[in-house]
C-alpha cells in the first residue's frame, strides 16, 4: 500500500473510532471539583475537624482519589473497583500524572465494594448513583452496614441520588459538549421491580457515534426508602441536600440540607450518613 493511500485510510477514520470512552464520560458526567469542595466542606461542617482519609467505592477511573491527594499533602485515598480494565485505565491516565509522594498515597483495589476489607477512614464516597446496582434491599443494606463498619468512629458516607417523575420514562436527554454531544438514555424500566436500563451514548460532529458505551441496570430507589435503608444499617443521622435553582430557573450546583424538595421532572441530590 502506498504512502499516499494510507494517509487517505487514516483521514477517513471516524471520530467515533478515536474516541476513549472514558475521557468523555469524565468530562460529561464527572465534577470532581464539585465533590471534593462539597464533601470537604460538609465534612468539617458536621465534625468540626478536617477529613483526611478517603475510600472510593465503585471509584472508575480513580480520579476523585487523585484529586483528593492533590488537595492536601495528609490526604489519603483508596479506590476500590471491580472492573480490571477501568482501573488499568486510571492508573494510566490519572496516577501517572501524580507527583512520586502523591502517587504513594493512592491505592486502588480491584475487589468487590460489599466485601472488601479497608483499614478505618474517614469518608467513604459511593457516587454516580452505582450503589443502585444491589436491587435487593437487603444487599444494599449489608453493603451500608459494611461501609459503617470501615468508617472511623465520627465518619460519613457521602452519595448521590437521582429521581423526579422524568426518571421513570424511556427517554434520551441530549447535552452538547465541546467536539461531541452527550446521549443519556433510559432505555427500560419496570415499575414492579425498580429495575431499570440505562446507557450512555456519544454522537460525534462527523455523523459517527459511540453507541452503548456504557451500560447500567440498577433499581431505581426512592430517598424514603434510601433513608430507611441507611437507618437500618446503623448509620445515626442521613442529611438529605437538595439543590437550588438560579434566576434563570435552572439548577444552580448549591446543593443545601433539606426535609422536603419539589416535585421536578428530574433531579439530583446529594446524601450524608453519619457513624
Amino acid at each position: 500500500m502506498s504512502i499516499k493511500n494510507q494517509t487517505s485510510r487514516k483521514r477517513k477514520k471516524k471520530m467515533a473510532d478515536r474516541a476513549d470512552r472514558h475521557e468523555l464520560y469524565e468530562k460529561s458526567v464527572q465534577s470532581t471539583e464539585f465533590e471534593y469542595e462539597f464533601v470537604d466542606d460538609n465534612f468539617r461542617r458536621i465534625r468540626g475537624r478536617t477529613a483526611h482519609l478517603v475510600r472510593e467505592d465503585f471509584c472508575g477511573t480513580a480520579q476523585m482519589c487523585c484529586a483528593w491527594v492533590r488537595g492536601r499533602a495528609e490526604n489519603k485515598a483508596t479506590g476500590v473497583d471491580l472492573d480490571a480494565e477501568v482501573l488499568q485505565w486510571g492508573r494510566e491516565h490519572h496516577l501517572a500524572r501524580l507527583k512520586p509522594a502523591e502517587r504513594a498515597r493512592v491505592r486502588l483495589l480491584q475487589e468487590n465494594v460489599c466485601t472488601v476489607e479497608t483499614d478505618p477512614v474517614d469518608v467513604v464516597l459511593a457516587m454516580n448513583f452505582s450503589w443502585q446496582i444491589l436491587e435487593k434491599r437487603e444487599q444494599l443494606r449489608d453493603y451500608f452496614a459494611s461501609v459503617r463498619d470501615s468508617l472511623v468512629d465520627d465518619g460519613i458516607l457521602f452519595l448521590d441520588a437521582f429521581g423526579g417523575y422524568d426518571a421513570y420514562r424511556e427517554t434520551r436527554e441530549k447535552t452538547k459538549h465541546k467536539g461531541f454531544t452527550y446521549v443519556w438514555e433510559q432505555a427500560s424500566y419496570d415499575p414492579v421491580t425498580g429495575h431499570m436500563v440505562c446507557y450512555i451514548h456519544f454522537h460525534f460532529k462527523d455523523g459517527s457515534r459511540l453507541k452503548k458505551a456504557f451500560r447500567y441496570e440498577w433499581r431505581l430507589y426512592t430517598l424514603p426508602e434510601l433513608q430507611e435503608i441507611l437507618l437500618e444499617a446503623g448509620f445515626s443521622n442521613v442529611t438529605i441536600y437538595w439543590q437550588g435553582w438560579d434566576e434563570d430557573d435552572e439548577p444552580d450546583g448549591i446543593f443545601e440540607p433539606a426535609t422536603s424538595g419539589a416535585a421536578d421532572p428530574g433531579w439530583i441530590c446529594m446524601i450524608s450518613a453519619e457513624k
